[in-house]
């Protein structure tokens, strides 16, 4: 099965975790059906064969029906249970500190609108960055995303990333991820949000920091902050 490329640091981690439960239930999946073809086969009609009926044996069918569920529990359950505690720790675990960049997301019926924090570090003050589906980061540096929607349950999804966070109206949720590779990838809204929900679809560019600095302060000189955006999060750096 055929991803879109993984660009994150971590992306890798829900990769194996989805191959791994795609390898453990396809033996199991196999193994069911070889043992059903072989008693379909073994004990099917036939001319001059009389049907036997039995209760079986009560002991042997208990001991074999434990067995096979510790099998399944432990060589499928507790390893799944094992890998994606450790995909969830690499990918939600740990919040960055020290260099990262933090980036306020409102979506709304049916569009991302994007805030960054200007000179002063601070969102919610006069030289904040406004953008429209447009999201730049630097690759290689963490990236904090804060979301609260404008109006219905949007869900903000990179796929590239493999990351995925639901944005409410009147809660603020985050997600953290960082980019290993420049280039340009789709933000995609993974929640029903209406009907121009196939609209909303914005664009995701990783650059150099150098080029990431330079498009930042180009939007400022053309930025008009829009002060009614309603809540803040944090601060910028």
């Amino acid at each position: 099965m055929v991803f879109p490329e993984d660009i994150s640091a971590v992306g890798h981690h829900v990769d194996d975790l989805f191959y791994l439960a795609l390898g453990l239930t396809t033996v199991a999946f196999v193994l069911v059906i070889v043992i059903l073809a072989y008693f379909l086969i073994r004990y099917r009609s036939r001319p001059g064969h009389k049907a036997l009926y039995t209760h079986g044996n009560t002991a042997k069918a208990f001991g074999l029906t434990v067995f096979l569920a510790l099998v399944v529990f432990v060589g499928i359950d507790i390893n799944l249970a094992i890998h994606d505690h450790h995909a969830w720790e690499a990918t939600w675990g740990t919040v960055p500190v020290g260099d990262v960049l933090r980036v306020e997301i409102q979506p709304q019926q049916f569009a991302w609108n994007i805030r960054y924090a200007g000179k002063d570090g601070k969102f919610a003050t006069e030289d904040d960055i406004l953008t429209i589906n447009e999201l730049h980061i630097p690759v290689n540096k963490p990236v904090i995303v804060a979301l609260q929607s404008k109006d219905v349950i949007h869900s903000f999804f990179l796929p590239n990333f493999r990351v995925k966070q639901d944005a409410v109206p009147g809660m603020v949720t985050s997600l953290t991820f960082k980019a290993v590779k420049k280039g340009e990838y789709d933000i995609a809204c993974a929640e029903h949000c209406g009907l121009g929900h196939y609209r909303m679809r914005g664009m995701l560019t990783v650059e150099e920091e150098d080029d990431f600095n330079q498009w930042l302060d180009a939007k400022s000189l053309q930025n008009t902050p829009d002060m009614t955006w309603g809540w803040t999060w944090g601060e910028g750096k």
